[in-house]
């Protein structure tokens, strides 16, 4: 929480940072708000001016009072990367933004090159499942631990999996309910249609538990993500290589969409955020399947983030462990 700053300015030689758990293009959208323009910055033509209905008045009016913590802060931590965000970094580099203070860019927070391949008698059981898959070929499917899905999309996103004919892992945790703290006997299972698991049986598997998210992208058998987009999804997809399909539902997760489909050219939109209230139907979910999997556009994609995670290590590794990117005026 900010406020701990005020209490820290107190003690001798110590700094104090605010650590942004969200993309520095969010961060710079929150910080240039109502300020002037930036003409000639064509990176800037992919974030509208609004998007309604991300967040509720009383989560911006939370992170608005973070805000005014900042003044005892001696600048600012953003989980992400030059190969990333560069282009973000450098303006909010910029004076107007940082007020002189030390801006720096130390992610991805992640491990960029994982070993799956470990011990079989203790991996998980989706790994025992895509070592036998074709490279490439297996969608893993997970909307975080912060999205409750209606039935209704639940039972879209099955159909569309299905139809699609694609190799699919999908995390379809019991967590997925209204009430996070709700207890056991409260939980809500989601409804798949009848004979579902026997259909897709060895082309889909179908995890209702804790599922390792980053292992399981970086097995050389993921091949798409099909994503809600928040940040730590995305920068975990990115570093491994694995292109998105982004179905964003609140927070900054549109405008992470932005930046994966239309910044960084390696996803494609599943449903535009103007039609956030609407069901995705299973035909939509199918053909932003294909197209991520299948389409030669899904291939570009899949080449272009394969470089970009390759950059990506290149910088964390070249880095160590310590801080990746500084800039102060």
């Amino acid at each position: 929480m900010a406020s701990t700053a005020q209490d820290a300015v107190s003690v001798t030689n110590a700094e104090t940072y605010t650590l942004h758990g969200v993309s520095a293009s969010q961060v710079f959208y929150r910080k240039s708000f109502g300020k002037p323009t930036f003409p000639g910055i064509a990176i800037l033509n992919y974030l509208p001016a609004s998007l309604p209905g991300c967040s509720t008045d009383q989560f911006l009016g939370f992170i608005a009072h973070q805000y005014e913590y900042t003044k005892f802060d001696s600048g600012d931590l953003y989980n992400t990367c030059r190969p990333m965000e560069g282009a973000f970094l450098d303006l909010l580099a910029q004076e107007q933004f940082t007020g002189n203070k030390k801006q720096w860019a130390i992610g991805p927070l992640n491990p960029v090159v994982l070993d799956t391949s470990g011990d079989s008698g203790r991996r998980h059981k989706c790994l025992e499942w895509l070592d036998k898959q074709p490279s490439g070929s297996v969608l893993y499917v997970a909307f975080g631990t912060t999205v409750s899905i209606p039935d209704e999309q639940i039972m879209e996103i099955a159909i569309g999996l299905e139809n699609s004919n694609q190799r699919f892992i999908w995390v379809l945790r019991e967590a997925e309910k209204g009430d996070i703290y709700a207890g056991e006997q409260e939980g809500r299972k989601a409804k798949l249609p009848d004979g579902y698991d026997e259909r897709v049986e060895g082309v889909g598997l179908i995890e209702r538990d804790w599922a390792p998210q980053l292992e399981i992208l970086a097995h050389p058998s993921t091949g798409g993500f099909l994503s809600h987009c928040g940040w730590n999804s995305c920068i975990e997809s990115i570093s491994m290589g694995v292109p998105i399909a982004a179905l964003p539902m609140h927070s900054d997760q549109p405008r992470n969409t932005i930046l994966v489909t239309e910044v960084l050219k390696v996803g494609v939109v599943v449903r535009e955020w103007v039609q956030r209230d609407e069901v995705v139907s299973s035909g939509t979910i199918e053909s932003a399947i294909g197209k991520l999997m299948v389409s030669e556009e899904g291939e570009g994609m899949r080449r272009r983030d394969k470089e970009l995670g390759i950059g990506v290590q290149r910088w964390r590794l070249s880095r160590g462990l310590g801080v990746l990117y500084c800039t102060s005026h």
